[in-house]
């Protein structure tokens, strides 16, 4: 069941909508037998197949949703320095997250995290109300707008990278006091509004993002949900290394 959470007036578009969003409960994790493999044939399978850039927070979002589902899949690492011409073949963009599943291949994070999702509804990641999903989903909208759509600036740092970090960080930093109030985004459970922030919050050392003191209750936040198995099990070891 959904309820209003209180929260004090924000000008933060992302903490904003997020005073539209609630609570709910999920299912329990089914038992799980994970396959990854780095020496994958590029030839067609049975299992679900995820493409993913071993450092790319998009792709990582997508390791996140698969591990938290806990069927059975395949985690092909691609490096993103060195890809193979495969991926150019199964998206048109030649970019990463790539999902193959027999005949259906999908690209973008979200809409591959969706589609796991509405397919393997144990634990739902979504809201199941249809009002709270349209809601969920236009956060999930403002925040690629006001933080994902910085990270490429982030990721490549070169000259210039001081404006997008200050926004990223001037962003997370008005959502920090919602964090005093809820465990996650939704509330009590975790969402899909946690996995897309994840990866963020995870490479914030790695981009030289350093958040004030008024913003423990974001670290709080950030520490529930690496201490999760299925965000410890999707880190790649590259990934491992961003933090100390």
């Amino acid at each position: 069941m959904f309820t209003k959470i209180a929260t004090k007036p924000v000008t933060n578009q992302v903490a904003a909508e997020m005073m539209l969003l609630s609570s709910r409960e999920h299912d329990v994790t089914p038992s799980r037998r994970i396959v990854r493999d780095i020496e994958y044939s590029w030839s067609n399978s049975a299992m679900m197949n995820l493409y993913s850039g071993t450092t790319d927070p998009f792709s990582h979002r997508c390791r996140i949703v698969l591990f938290e589902k806990g069927m059975d899949f395949q985690v092909v690492d691609v490096d993103l320095f060195n890809k193979p011409e495969d991926i150019a073949v199964i998206n048109p963009y030649n970019r990463v997250p790539v999902l193959v599943d027999r005949d259906l291949v999908l690209y973008e994070a979200n809409i591959i995290n969706e589609y796991i999702d509405e397919r393997f509804p144990h634990p739902q990641l979504m809201p199941p109300d249809p009002l709270m999903r349209a809601r969920a989903r236009q956060l999930l909208h403002t925040l690629e707008l006001e933080l994902f759509s910085h990270i490429e600036a982030l990721e490549k740092n070169q000259k210039g990278v001081d404006k997008p970090r200050a926004h990223v960080r001037d962003q997370l930093t008005q959502l920090a006091p919602i964090f005093a109030k809820q465990k996650f985004m939704l509330g009590d459970e975790f969402s899909m509004l946690d996995v897309a922030i994840a990866p963020l919050l995870w490479r914030l050392e790695h981009y030289a993002i350093e958040l004030p003191k008024t913003a423990a209750p974001l670290a709080k936040y950030a520490e529930r949900i690496f201490s999760r198995q299925g965000f410890i099990d999707a880190l790649t070891p590259s990934e491992r290394a961003m933090r100390r």
